[in-house]
């Protein structure tokens, strides 16, 4: 397959395509648009699309919040609203209006998109970052079902921690590497329509899942969650037996890592 990147900065964008070619040897195409400014981007994607048969959609565009903090209390809150619906929801919604049709119309086409563990189950601090992905979820196994007869595959991708530009300030000891986390979920394409991705993933979803939504959404929690943020940014703060200890040690060419396109920031 040859590929098309869409990101904000040309410059990593034209290095990621170096790269593809050189290494695979496929064709690359490179669209600049950042998906934090609205609905005036999609119309020169679409033109820029124009001619070509796309038969894998990957939604992979997504902006975290910076830190645990309420959500009057948010830098620059209008902004921080806007870009975080913008990039994380809007995006999934047009990027598949636009692909969709062609692939309703050849009655075959994939469609991947990237949610989070943070959006199944509220997390108080996390708010929009929590409530964005969890609209990309819903809508992902919605539109799967609504297409599934017609040949569309959708599937909703719902990680932990990945090494990637929107973890980069996360220790390496509580993420999976990019390259291997991909191989991993890719391997579960047309086997069902929502994943964690990989093992290790699944394991710590199922037991996030197992603690109660009220622990979740308690005073204690809402007390805690800063110092555990910091704890997961510097590694010096962990328990002796975990510092240093790669647990989730699924990792990827770095060289690669690096050179994915950021901004907004991509989420594996």
């Amino acid at each position: 397959l040859n590929v098309v990147l869409i990101s904000r900065s040309m410059e990593k964008l034209k290095q990621v395509a170096a790269e593809i070619e050189e290494q695979h040897g496929r064709s690359t195409k490179v669209i600049q648009a950042d998906f934090t400014q609205g609905l005036e981007i999609y119309e020169p994607i679409r033109a820029a699309l124009q001619g070509l048969e796309i038969g894998i959609l990957v939604n992979n565009v997504g902006q975290a919040t910076p830190q645990p903090t309420l959500f009057l209390n948010a830098d620059n809150i209008d902004k921080y609203i806007t870009d975080m619906v913008y990039c994380n929801m809007y995006s999934t919604v047009k990027m598949t209006q636009l692909i969709l049709p062609q692939m309703v119309a050849r009655k075959k086409g994939i469609i991947i998109n990237l949610s989070s563990s943070a959006g199944q189950r509220p997390f108080p601090l996390l708010l929009m970052y929590s409530g964005t992905k969890v609209f990309d979820d819903f809508f992902s196994q919605a539109l799967d079902t609504e297409y599934r007869t017609k040949g569309i595959l959708v599937q909703s991708i719902t990680p932990m921690y990945v090494d990637s530009n929107l973890t980069q300030n996360v220790k390496n000891v509580y993420k999976t590497g990019s390259e291997a986390f991909v191989r991993q979920a890719l391997d579960t394409v047309g086997l069902t329509n929502r994943t964690s991705g990989c093992l290790i993933h699944s394991l710590l979803t199922i037991g996030m899942l197992l603690i109660p939504e009220w622990v979740l959404c308690s005073s204690f929690t809402m007390n805690v969650m800063p110092s555990f943020w910091k704890a997961i940014a510097d590694t010096s703060k962990l328990p002796g037996f975990l510092e240093g200890q790669p647990f989730l040690s699924f990792r990827g060419n770095r060289k690669a890592t690096a050179q994915r396109p950021a901004g907004p920031e991509p989420e594996n």
